[in-house]
């Protein structure tokens, strides 16, 4: 077995996970409220804020930022896969497990890199061919963005927005 060591260095960190063998249930309204909640329930345990968040059918990006000293995200996403395993298994009958083993992390490292992975967020449903802009998927930060006038509601509609971080 490979030993897998993550550091735990710096407050804001990109995240993706994805549903086992990509099943695509996450934007499910059960899926969705279930991990709503369990998001909600590790955060009160276990603070941490959402900075930039998509939720695609079979996989998800986020932005946290975690504030010290508890910088364990991994325990995190433990906390958060093991509540929301546990009420979609009451809720449904979708097979188990439900998540891949592990997830994939990096740490940002600059407002630079902080604006590429945010951007890399709000284009994904237009790269993977959900919807043709950004603001036409609803399961995504980008509203808030807009509305927060960091965005225009057009932005990544006209021009193609480059993988700039290859996360997936």
């Amino acid at each position: 077995m490979a030993d897998y060591r993550r550091l735990y260095a710096g407050p804001k960190w990109f995240f993706t996970v994805v549903a086992n063998k990509r099943r695509p249930i996450l934007v499910d309204e059960v899926a969705r409220n279930c991990l709503r909640q369990a998001i909600s329930e590790c955060r009160s345990r276990h603070p941490f804020s959402i900075d930039g968040w998509v939720l695609l059918p079979d996989h998800l990006h986020c932005i946290w930022t975690i504030q010290e000293p508890d910088l364990d995200f991994s325990s995190r996403w433990s906390i958060i896969k093991r509540l929301f395993t546990k009420s979609f298994r009451d809720k449904t009958t979708h097979p188990t497990p439900f998540w891949q083993r592990r997830f994939w992390e990096h740490r940002i490292r600059d407002e630079k890199d902080f604006e590429n992975h945010i951007n890399y967020i709000h284009y994904d449903p237009v790269k993977h061919g959900y919807v043709s802009s950004p603001r036409d998927w609803k399961w995504s930060s980008f509203h808030r963005y807009v509305n927060d006038g960091l965005y225009e509601v057009d932005w990544g509609s006209q021009i193609e927005i480059p993988d700039s971080i290859g996360s997936e």
